[in-house]
């Protein structure tokens, strides 16, 4: 990179003349990836296009590439199979619909450097159709279920890892790499209902091979590993977005399940001495290396199988989060935001609409009592509760419609955002 930036600098730099794929796609890595990659995003890439775009079309010439070619090419690679990984251990499984949208990503950015470097006169991949891929949608527990699952776990990691990624919305990689440097449960702040945490790193699994080949910024500190030739490295990092930086404030029963951690963790810490490697993490192990996400998820599992739960991934335990405070806070989209520290606000109102359609899913019912079965063919209003506000429909406004604009949850969150900054007397 250094002498790529030196012979930019100077006006001496030309990229090599490219005249196959392969040849092209290590130097898209050698100047664009290294400088534009993150370490999970390089490792990942470099697999992609190691494992299924070298040894299939590799050796294929610049110019017999056209948007035909890779339409064909596309179609193919869901017959192929897929190449065996530690999250794809079934041998006769086929290449999916998400890693053919993935290899097009890369062809897509790949072309669109060959052809801002004159290897190329179009984009191929520009205009070419991808095989339409469609997400599962996953379960998640209710709050119910996760008021269970804890109520049945004894396992001290795992129970503070449910309360922490539930109230704090963090992402299990958050919850790990969360340092007690970056907590706040003093007396004081328990007492003035402001305990928090700050979110602004992440333990990681990550290619050893994109540790080597980046100098990245992203990295705070590589861990040990516990293994001998290990093709992956535990890393501290920096979040992906700003966004993920964020301040959030916790319940004082969480905060005092933090006190009884921090003080069991001391007691440990103080009987190894030098034994123990002190990273200031929370969730440590009893040598003070970070938790292992595969040792929470087969604790989880455990409790699924005892408790008879849905069959879920750690991750959804946020997603109940956002539901949760979303309810809670009466829809108020930018507070939920700013705890889960989503970088778009769709993230946040696709839950939000998940919601909207379960108070329909209920007036259904509500209709199948009252109307079909006979027993309330007049309904009456309902006369409003004490103390609660109301409003009156100005002159000239369509009731309907208004009721219609009130209902769109992006209207009800800024009215909700707006309403928590008036000062009303």
């Amino acid at each position: 990179m250094k002498e790529i930036e030196y012979k930019t600098a100077i006006g001496k730099f030309e990229v090599s003349k490219c005249t196959r794929l392969d040849e092209l796609l290590q130097e898209y890595i050698r100047i664009y990836g290294r400088d534009k990659w993150g370490v999970s995003t390089y490792g990942g890439n470099i697999s992609v296009i190691n494992n299924y775009i070298i040894p299939t079309i590799g050796n294929t010439s610049l110019n017999k590439i056209d948007t035909h070619f890779l339409e064909k090419y596309y179609q193919k690679l869901l017959d192929m199979p897929a190449v065996s990984s530690s999250r794809n251990q079934c041998s006769d499984k086929k290449i999916s619909t998400a890693t053919v949208n993935e290899i097009h990503k890369i062809l897509r950015s790949c072309f669109r450097q060959a052809k801002k470097w004159n290897m190329m006169d179009k984009n191929p991949a520009e205009d070419a159709t991808v095989p339409k891929h469609k997400k599962e949608k996953r379960e998640i527990w209710t709050a119910d279920m996760l008021m269970q699952a804890i109520n049945a776990c004894d396992n001290k990691w795992l129970k503070v890892a449910f309360h922490l990624s539930f109230t704090a919305t963090l992402r299990l990689g958050e919850l790990l790499g969360l340092t007690w440097d970056c907590v706040d449960i003093s007396e004081d702040a328990i007492k003035e209902n402001r305990a928090y945490i700050m979110i602004n790193k992440q333990v990681e699994r990550v290619s050893q091979k994109a540790v080597e080949d980046l100098n990245s910024k992203e990295i705070i500190l590589v861990f040990p590993s516990t293994k001998k030739n290990n093709t992956t490295a535990r890393v501290l990092k920096t979040p992906k977005t700003e966004t993920s930086n964020r301040k959030v404030y916790i319940p004082k029963s969480v905060a005092l399940c933090l006190i009884e951690l921090k003080k069991e963790q001391d007691e440990v810490i103080e009987a190894l001495g030098s034994e123990y490697h002190n990273y200031n993490l929370v969730m440590a192990t009893t040598f003070g290396l970070p938790l292992g996400e595969c040792y929470l998820r087969d604790k989880m599992q455990k409790i699924i199988d005892q408790e008879g739960l849905p069959d879920v991934v750690f991750h959804s335990i946020r997603h109940t989060s956002v539901t949760y405070k979303l309810k809670l806070s009466g829809g108020d989209i930018k507070a939920v935001q700013g705890d889960s520290g989503h970088a778009q606000a769709d993230m946040v109102t696709e839950v939000y609409g998940h919601i909207i359609d379960e108070d329909r899913r209920k007036n259904a019912e509500l209709m199948e009592n009252a109307f079909y079965s006979g027993d309330n063919l007049n309904p009456t209003m309902r006369e409003p509760e004490q103390n609660k506000n109301t409003i009156a429909v100005p002159e000239g406004v369509d009731p309907e419609l208004l009721m219609k604009v009130l209902g769109n949850p992006e209207m009800a969150a800024l009215l909700t955002s707006m309403a928590k900054t008036m000062n009303v007397k």
